[in-house]
C-alpha cells in the first residue's frame, strides 16, 4: 500500500507542475481532466503526508530513547513516540478507506422515484413527506431539483413522483435510499387513534446522459394522450402527455406535468435513460456477487430499509441498526447523520471483504 502511495505522490507532484504550464492551461479539455485528477488525489496525498510526518516523528523519538541521556528529554521522547505510534495506526486505517475503489457514479446527478405502496392514501401522503425530506436536504446543499413526473392525489399525497437532483456528489449521498420505507403513525382519518403501518418505495437512479447511453430510436414506441389531474379530473384538452415504451425490455415511462408535449417527452426520456442505465448496473453487480456482499443492503426496491415511527419520534435504519429519536428533524431534511453512518458502514464492509 505504501509503495503505491509513494508512486501516487510522485504522480501528484507531476500533475501539480503540469497544471502551471502555459500549454496545459490553454488546452481547456486537458486542463479540466488534469484538474479533476489532481482534486481526487489531494485528500489521499494530504493524508499520506500526515502519515510520513508521524512516521518521521516516531523515528526521531526512537533515536533519542536509544541514546539514553537526560531523563526529562527521554520522557518527552517517550510521549512523542506513543502519540506518533497511535497517529500512524489511525492514519493507516484512514488511508485504507481513502484507497477503496471509488464508485464511478458518486459525482453524478440522480433521479429519485417515490411510489406509495401498502396503505392507500396514507402511503401516498407519506410519499409526499419523503419527497419534501429529500428536496429540503437538496436545498441545504445548494443542489437543484426538478419534478419530472407526478401523480398527485386529492388529499395532497403522491401515488408516485419522479424528480431529479443535480449537485456535486448527489449520488454519493443519496445512493443508499433505494428500498422500502415503512411509516407507523395514526392517520388523520383514523377516529379510533390506532397506529397504521404503510409503506413507500424509493428508487435512486443515476442520471444517465446521452453520451453514456445511446438509445436506438427504433427501440422506442411513443404515444401521446391527454393529461389528467388528481382523481381523474380532466386538466388538458390537447394531447401533451407522453408515454414512452422501451421495446427491448418493455420499460414504460409517462410524463404529463408540462403543458408542452416537447418538454414532457424530454423529461420522460431523462427518466427512461436512467432506468435503462440502472438495469445495466444491476446486471453488472449481479456478475460480481462478492462485491454485492460488501455493500450496505442490496439497493433492492423490495428490501425494507427504514422505519419512521411517529408516536415514538423514532427513525430506525434496519441495515445498520441505527436508531435516532429526532424524527421530525430528519424529515425536515437533516439527513447527514444517517448518510454518514451508512457510508461508514459501507466502507467497513468493503474493508472487511478486501481483507478476506
Amino acid at each position: 500500500m505504501f509503495e503505491k502511495l509513494a508512486e501516487m505522490e510522485k504522480k501528484y507532484e507531476e500533475i501539480s507542475r503540469r497544471l502551471s504550464e502555459p500549454d496545459i492551461v490553454s488546452d481547456n479539455k486537458l486542463y479540466t481532466q488534469l484538474m479533476k485528477e489532481f482534486k481526487n488525489m489531494t485528500p489521499i496525498i494530504e493524508k499520506y503526508r500526515e502519515y510520513t510526518g508521524a512516521e518521521q516523528s516516531m523515528e526521531e523519538a526512537r533515536e533519542i530513547l536509544s541514546e539514553g541521556g537526560d531523563k526529562e528529554l527521554r520522557e518527552m521522547a517517550q510521549e512523542e513516540f506513543e502519540e506518533s505510534k497511535a497517529a500512524i495506526e489511525e492514519l493507516t486505517q484512514e488511508l485504507k478507506v481513502l484507497l477503496l475503489p471509488k464508485d464511478p457514479n458518486d459525482d453524478k446527478n440522480v433521479i429519485i422515484e417515490i411510489r406509495g405502496g401498502a396503505g392507500g392514501e396514507e402511503a401516498s401522503l407519506f410519499a409526499n413527506s419523503l419527497y419534501r425530506m429529500y428536496t429540503m436536504y437538496a436545498e441545504t446543499h445548494g443542489w437543484k431539483q426538478e419534478v419530472l413526473s407526478a401523480n398527485p392525489t386529492e388529499l395532497g399525497g403522491f401515488k408516485e413522483i419522479s424528480f431529479s437532483i443535480e449537485g456535486d456528489g448527489a449520488y454519493s449521498r443519496l445512493k443508499y435510499e433505494s428500498g422500502v420505507h415503512r411509516v407507523q403513525r395514526v392517520p388523520e382519518t383514523e377516529s379510533q387513534g390506532r397506529i397504521h403501518t404503510s409503506t413507500v418505495t424509493v428508487a435512486v437512479l443515476v442520471e444517465a446522459d446521452e453520451v453514456e447511453l445511446e438509445i436506438n430510436p427504433t427501440d422506442l414506441k411513443i404515444d401521446y394522450f391527454r393529461a389528467s389531474g388528481a382523481g381523474g379530473q380532466h386538466i388538458n384538452k390537447t394531447e401533451s402527455a407522453v408515454r414512452i415504451t422501451y421495446l427491448p425490455t418493455n420499460v414504460v415511462v409517462e410524463c404529463q406535468d408540462e403543458r408542452s408535449q416537447h418538454k414532457n417527452k424530454d423529461k420522460a426520456m431523462k427518466i427512461l435513460r436512467s432506468r435503462i442505465y440502472e438495469a445495466m448496473q444491476q446486471e453488472h453487480d449481479a456478475k460480481i456477487a462478492s462485491e454485492r456482499k460488501s455493500q450496505v443492503g442490496t439497493g433492492d426496491r423490495s428490501e425494507r430499509i427504514r422505519t419512521y415511527n411517529y408516536p415514538q419520534g423514532r427513525l430506525t435504519d434496519h441495515r445498520i441498526g441505527l436508531t435516532l429519536y429526532r424524527l421530525e428533524d430528519v424529515l425536515n431534511g437533516n439527513l447527514d447523520e444517517v448518510f454518514d453512518a451508512l457510508a461508514t458502514a459501507d466502507q467497513a464492509a468493503k474493508l472487511a471483504a478486501q481483507g478476506q
